[in-house]
């Protein structure tokens, strides 16, 4: 009986609310970092700095945090499985999209301050994690949102496809800690109370990624 009406599914499990209290504090950090220590956030300023400054607020709060939030889709949204894939695939698109002005972000201020690109292993790890993110997304697309292969085939692709978003939201909490710890260590010498604050910002971005990864992994259990 209810055959007809639509089949719903669990919300947010206990580690999904850790999840977001860790995503959310990290980006609170973020902010006061770059509102209050830094000189603020604008990709059109002439300020250098401030150009560099959307860069690690949209690698943070646009890649890392929409990333894992669309990870946790299938346990925070309360609504039909399509639904679900749906906006899966969405958070992930703005994800990217807003990974990709994070970069040219970065890009930007090297070259209003005349700095050699791709010089650290941060720059490789994130250019890296950002093209693996992509692929990962145009693979998924077109394996489950346009119907075009057949359902033993995506079950037996399933497990990579989820190893493999894990694989990459750890690369992206990799390359911002990596980040944060170049900064941190510029700042170390005369400004020892910044670079503090920076490391507890860097914890809770990693801790985000963590509850995350054990949200999709453990969530049936809990």
């Amino acid at each position: 009986m209810y055959t007809d009406r639509p089949q719903y599914y669990d919300s947010a499990s206990r580690l999904t609310v850790v999840a977001h209290f860790c995503g959310v504090v990290s980006i609170v950090l973020l902010l006061v970092w770059l509102l209050h220590y830094r000189e603020g956030i604008d990709y059109y300023s002439g300020d250098a700095f401030r150009v560099f400054n959307v860069h690690p607020f949209l690698m943070v709060f646009g890649f890392i945090f929409f990333s894992g939030e669309a990870m946790m889709a299938y346990k925070t949204i309360f609504a039909t499985r399509d639904v679900q894939k749906f906006m899966h695939m969405l958070l992930h698109l703005i994800a990217f999209a807003l990974g990709v002005v994070g970069i040219c972000a970065v890009f930007k201020y090297h070259n209003m301050q005349q700095v050699e690109d791709m010089n650290s292993l941060h720059s490789w790890i994130g250019i890296g994690t950002i093209s693996l993110f992509g692929c990962q997304w145009l693979f998924g697309f077109f394996t489950y949102m346009i119907r075009g292969a057949s359902t033993s085939t995506k079950k037996r692709i399933m497990p990579w496809h989820i190893t493999g978003g894990r694989v990459v939201l750890f690369m992206a909490v990799c390359s911002a800690l990596t980040g944060l710890m170049q900064k941190a260590t510029f700042l170390k010498l005369e400004h020892e109370r910044e670079a503090r604050f920076l490391n507890f910002t860097a914890v809770f971005i990693l801790l985000f990624g963590v509850f995350v990864d054990l949200s999709v992994s453990l969530a049936h259990y809990v």
